[in-house]
């Protein structure tokens, strides 16, 4: 039996052992499972792998995506540049790391945008954010970054003004800011000045329209949860662990 999972903390929030479940079910796929993997720290994924010999793969969250990286054997083009794992295929003893995101992020862009390309405000600077960072570049759609740290971003939340807003019609949630079940908060931000031709995207799939997306779809403007992103990152991991890559 092959076994795959999802490592993290705190992963009461997450989707993924159901989505695989069914689809292994809906493809009939009879030697496959996928469990949830509750890390107090990153080091405990050497005990992981010591007790499920039959873990073929697994995909990483908050808050191991950089976590990750020094217990791998090598990284794919995507992740070494984006400095951020979120999907590791086991090879033996080597561990290859891998960036998903990026494919939800693609995906996420060309549903919600078209051929729009608005300046971008990116809420948050881990592992999600940088993933988000590599397709704007990608796509050469000028961003800020918006980090409660002013050393870390463009801007703290407390300087995101009118112009601002007005300035940058793309925002971007990057940040575990109103996941389940702390489904009432929202980042910090004047949504006063949204519009209608604002565009937000919210990285976060539970629940599926957050606070940052209601104060959005209040003004007009245009949303788009992580849902997209979720199946696109996680239809690309299991190809990558079944050598379709």
């Amino acid at each position: 039996m092959r076994e795959f999972g999802l490592i993290g903390r705190t992963l009461g929030h997450s989707a993924s052992q159901r989505y695989f479940t069914a689809k292994f079910e809906r493809e009939s796929v009879a030697d496959c499972t996928y469990s949830l993997f509750e890390l107090p720290n990153i080091d405990d994924v050497r005990t992981l792998l010591a007790g499920h010999p039959d873990l073929c793969g697994f995909n990483v969250t908050i808050p191991y995506k950089r976590e990750i990286i020094p217990y791998l054997s090598d990284m794919s083009f995507d992740a070494r540049n984006i400095g951020a794992v979120n999907c590791v295929r086991r090879e033996g003893e080597r561990l290859i790391g891998y960036n998903t995101d990026v494919d939800g992020v693609r995906r996420s862009f060309d549903e919600l945008l078209g051929s729009e390309s608005p300046k971008a405000l990116v809420l948050g600077t881990g592992g999600a954010s940088q993933a988000v960072q590599y397709v704007l570049a990608e796509r050469g759609m000028e961003y800020a970054l918006v980090s409660r740290d002013g050393v870390r971003g463009n801007m703290t939340y407390g300087e995101v003004s009118a112009e601002v807003m007005d300035e940058y019609r793309l925002i971007i949630n990057a940040t575990p800011v109103g996941t389940y079940p702390a489904v009432d908060e929202a980042p910090m931000l004047p949504y006063a000045f949204l519009t209608p031709s604002h565009y937000l995207f919210d990285l976060v799939y539970n629940p599926p329209v957050t606070q940052f997306l209601d104060y959005g779809r209040q003004r007009g403007a245009h949303i788009l949860n992580g849902e997209t992103m979720f199946r696109a990152q996680a239809e690309s991991a299991w190809r990558i662990w079944n050598g379709a890559f």
